[in-house]
């Protein structure tokens, strides 16, 4: 029996060894390397030192002239613009304008039906003719006192009354000829020859563009740069290569609440034609240019309602916040942030993080 309890006893001493010395193995394998070599060895150690260098094309911050005049997109109207309809119902006899087609001042467009309104007229005319021939009669007869004063002067309110019938027999009969209100193009032709129209009914668009309104909005704080009479440079998208020289006309008197702009009325010149009605036209008031820290619009990033750029630090890339000012198409005015000469990162900017080793693969293209 005692032979068997050492027999146990042994055993257990055996595992005992063999567990302790495991477990120094593991720890020995498991510990971390110490000392410079071995820290080295290590992943991430020493920063960025060991990090892929990123390849970014670089720009330089300099001087550049941009406008600072006020600048702002408008609609074109026409200097006068109206729609031709007629007064009363009544059927198409004439046309006498095609589309698109000049006229003048006056000039008839359309003729309406004459018969009854010249019916009318005739005896309205007929009326007045004989109320007025009474009414001769009676001034010698109060003169004897045949007639009496009331009964002269119920003749005479009839000879009015009728002569007022005549005029409105006339304008009924004017009526029938509609004309152009002022100089200008008509537009398309709405009614045909037999039509029966009536008011409201349209009958075509007339439009004076012999010069141009241009309504724009001009943020507050720009009011107190505009003036009556200051010179008006526009261009649109259909003349990519022109100028269309004018001044403003008026300034309204209030400043939208809700835009926080108020609205400017400059008048174009346009003795060709070439501007509709309805078109969107650039407006540029105040053309003077002034120099100013710019960089290229591709080097800033915007991070919410901060605009930041990447500028080359020796080997490294810096993220720096900057301030923006007026832009140009291409290229943006920093206002605060950053120093002529620094280099900042225009393509590759999505791979940096503050710090980032970068290399100048080269400078961007100039934009012109």
């Amino acid at each position: 029996m005692a032979d068997a309890r050492t027999v146990v006893s042994g055993i257990s001493i055996a595992l005992a060894l063999v567990c302790a010395g495991w477990a120094v193995y593991e720890i020995k394998h498991d510990a971390p390397p110490r000392g410079p070599a071995a820290q080295a060895r290590q992943p991430g150690a020493g920063g960025n030192r060991n990090a892929a260098v990123i390849s970014v094309i670089t720009a330089v911050a300099k001087q550049r002239d941009i406008n600072v005049g006020i600048e702002a997109i408008g609609t074109a109207n026409s200097n006068e613009a109206v729609t031709i309809t007629s007064r009363t119902s009544n059927i198409v006899t004439a046309i006498h304008f095609s589309d698109g087609q000049a006229v003048k001042a006056g000039q008839v467009l359309v003729e309406l039906d004459r018969e009854q309104p010249g019916a009318d007229l005739a005896a309205a005319t007929a009326a007045f003719e004989e109320s007025r021939s009474q009414f001769n009669r009676s001034r010698e007869l109060v003169a004897t006192q045949v007639l009496s004063k009331a009964q002269y002067e119920q003749i005479e309110a009839t000879m009015k009354a009728n002569e007022a019938r005549v005029a409105a027999a006339q304008a009924r009969l004017s009526d029938t000829y509609i004309r152009a209100p002022f100089t200008g193009g008509v537009g398309m032709r709405r009614i045909s020859l037999g039509a029966l129209i009536s008011p409201g009914t349209v009958i075509t668009t007339l439009d004076d563009t012999s010069s141009i309104k241009v309504d724009f909005a001009v943020p507050e704080s720009h009011v107190g740069r505009l003036r009556v009479g200051q010179n008006v440079l526009a261009r649109t998208t259909a003349y990519p290569n022109r100028k269309f020289n004018g001044r403003v006309a008026s300034i309204d008197s209030r400043v939208d609440a809700a835009t926080r702009a108020v609205t400017v009325r400059a008048v174009v010149a346009n003795n060709d034609a070439a501007l509709k009605p309805g078109m969107f036209l650039t407006v540029a008031l105040s053309q003077d240019n002034r120099p100013v820290l710019a960089i290229p619009e591709e080097a800033v990033v915007p991070e919410q309602a901060r605009q930041f750029v990447y500028v080359i630090d020796g080997a490294v890339a810096r993220k720096r916040e900057v301030s923006l000012g007026r832009r140009e198409p291409g290229f943006v005015e920093i206002t605060s942030g950053l120093a002529a000469g620094d280099h900042v990162v225009v393509e590759g900017t999505i791979k940096l993080r503050d710090g980032a080793p970068v290399r100048e693969a080269g400078a961007a293209a100039p934009t012109s």
